[in-house]
């Protein structure tokens, strides 16, 4: 094979972009080479743009025999079914976030990767960016010691009432399955659980419709517990302007803050922590420096994603993102979602059919509310 060819499902704000990217060349292990869309008018727009074969029904893609591999850009609950039914059509997927809107669906997904030799990777750029990339250095290498406490405050993720109004599957539990953990956060929770791990109990609080006339979640605090003591708190939102966007880790060596996705400021003991206050030192705090933490390289966004699953395919590199990991960032949604409708803590893994069960029921309440 001398370049992927890609096909891509649903050209709208995300799907779009990807199929410009690829028409540019700016990979250059694949090429665009059909869209699919049920809009009539975004067939038209890609069929000007980029000159490729264009399809109202995705099964008729996959048939088609002129793609490779498949970009989901769809509405969430399709990406399971979607996924599937490449995994059968012998094609490779990059699917976008999240996995899907519930557990057991995605479960199913991952139970059909494992049947087929096709590679699938999920659009979890932000593990591609080099900050990120240096945040997992410095708390694996154990450099920032034994981790104590996580902070994430995330509500730069503004979305104006006429977000939601934008399209009809938008920010309702029948056809998105949640708000800003589900659309926004997907990204902040795979970080998560990829520099972290996941946590034993999740309670979460959270408010639906606070600023804005929707079904779904636009006000979110979590708090997590881990087995070995260590606790997270994430806060996230889509009603708040301007937001904030720090991620604070503490460990025994010192702290590290990271702001807007871009800066990482270590704030590094001399000794640990546990050493002073073993030797009983007067000092109230350890000496400690602040160090600015270099975060070299390229943020290639999205395309960092698309390109590695290009180079596994032709020249099988090892794939960055398993796309079965969706399934880790989707326990702690789902599991978020749980603890605030039945206002319990919950542990994980996630009651699956308790969570799908009460999911129908959000769905069936807001058909009789509209």
């Amino acid at each position: 094979m001398e370049k992927v060819r890609y096909g891509i499902i649903g050209i709208g704000a995300m799907g779009s972009k990807h199929a410009s990217r690829l028409f540019d060349g700016e990979d250059p292990n694949g090429v665009l080479a059909a869209v699919c869309d049920t809009d009539p008018a975004r067939l038209m727009w890609a069929k000007e743009k980029f000159d490729v074969p264009t399809f109202s029904d995705y099964k008729e893609m996959y048939a088609s025999g002129i793609i490779d591999a498949v970009i989901i850009a769809t509405p969430h609950y399709d990406h399971p079914k979607m996924t599937m039914e490449a995994f059968s059509a012998d094609l490779h997927v990059l699917c976008e976030k999240p996995a899907g809107v519930y557990t057991k669906q995605v479960r199913e997904m991952n139970e059909a990767a494992a049947k087929t030799d096709k590679k699938f990777t999920m659009m979890f750029l932000q593990r591609k960016a080099p900050v990120f990339a240096k945040l997992k250095n410095l708390i694996e290498s154990g450099e920032l010691g034994a981790l104590k406490r996580i902070q994430w405050t995330v509500t730069t993720w503004y979305r104006p009432q006429a977000y939601h109004d934008s399209s009809p599957w938008r920010s309702k539990w029948e056809t998105e399955g949640g708000g800003v953990l589900i659309n926004q956060a997907p990204h902040n929770l795979d970080l998560w659980q990829w520099l972290f791990g996941m946590p034993e109990t999740i309670t979460a609080h959270m408010s639906f419709g606070r600023y804005f006339d929707i079904e779904v979640e636009d006000d979110v605090t979590v708090f997590m517990q881990y087995k070995n003591g260590v606790t997270g708190t994430l806060i996230t939102a889509t009603g708040e302007a301007p937001g904030t966007n720090c991620l604070e880790i503490v460990g025994d060596m010192g702290k590290i803050v990271v702001t807007d996705n871009a800066k990482i400021t270590f704030y590094r003991n001399r000794i640990s922590e546990r050493a002073h206050n073993a030797a009983k030192n007067s000092k109230s705090v350890p000496e400690y420096w602040v160090c600015d933490v270099p975060t070299p390289g390229i943020n290639e966004t999205h395309m960092a994603v698309i390109k590695n699953l290009s180079d596994a395919i032709v020249n099988n590199a090892p794939l960055d993102i398993r796309g079965e990991e969706g399934m880790q960032s989707l326990q702690l949604s789902n599991a978020m979602h749980l603890s605030a409708w039945t206002g319990k803590t919950v542990s994980l893994p996630v009651d699956e059919e308790l969570y799908y069960s009460l999911l129908k029921e959000r769905i069936q309440k807001a058909k009789k509310e509209s």
